[in-house]
């Protein structure tokens, strides 16, 4: 089975967009403590950075690792496969994600995090496909809706490949 890229969401798309979202987190935070923007691995990583360079506010930043999809389907089950390695009781927190789309592994996320006691904790994501929502979580800060589509680049990847694309494309399979 072959697979190709067809052209989704543009460089210069994402670009405006997340200059938007990074306008839009700073206008709503006082600055009083550094922020901390909690990057989603493995997906979200090239997001994060961009989003991170738009804020202009102090930051500090974490990762944390989690898996849930097997090929081009979610799994169903979350685990956490890096840890934050900060303490964020008491701190303003935005987890950082490429797309949310059955909402299981943002629950999970916003569940594990909420035990750690920050003083705010929202979500930010680049893509939101709500037509596979199994779970509704709160988005505070969302790019794109989009389509039930399978799409790679720009971080995203299927089997770790398409990733290094600078725009974000849906895949396609044909035999």
């Amino acid at each position: 089975m072959a697979e190709h890229v067809d052209p989704y969401l543009s460089t210069e798309q994402i670009a405006v967009e997340v200059a938007r979202m990074g306008g839009e987190i700073r206008d709503r935070f006082d600055g009083d403590q550094p922020l901390v923007l909690i990057c989603v691995l493995k997906g979200s990583i090239v997001f994060f950075a961009d989003l991170l360079r738009q804020l202009h506010v102090p930051t500090h930043v974490a990762f944390l690792g989690v898996a849930s999809y097997e090929g081009t389907h979610s799994t169903g089950a979350v685990r956490l496969t890096h840890d934050l390695g900060m303490d964020i009781g008491g701190r303003d927190c935005i987890i950082v994600e490429d797309i949310v789309d059955t909402g299981l592994t943002m629950s999970y996320l916003l569940e594990n995090l909420k035990s750690r006691r920050p003083r705010t904790l929202r979500v930010c994501t680049l893509l939101h496909k709500p037509e596979r929502e199994q779970v509704k979580v709160p988005m505070d800060f969302v790019g794109f809706t989009i389509d039930d589509h399978f799409v790679v680049g720009y971080g995203l990847d299927y089997e770790q490949r398409y990733r290094d694309l600078d725009h974000i494309g849906v895949l396609r399979f044909t035999d």
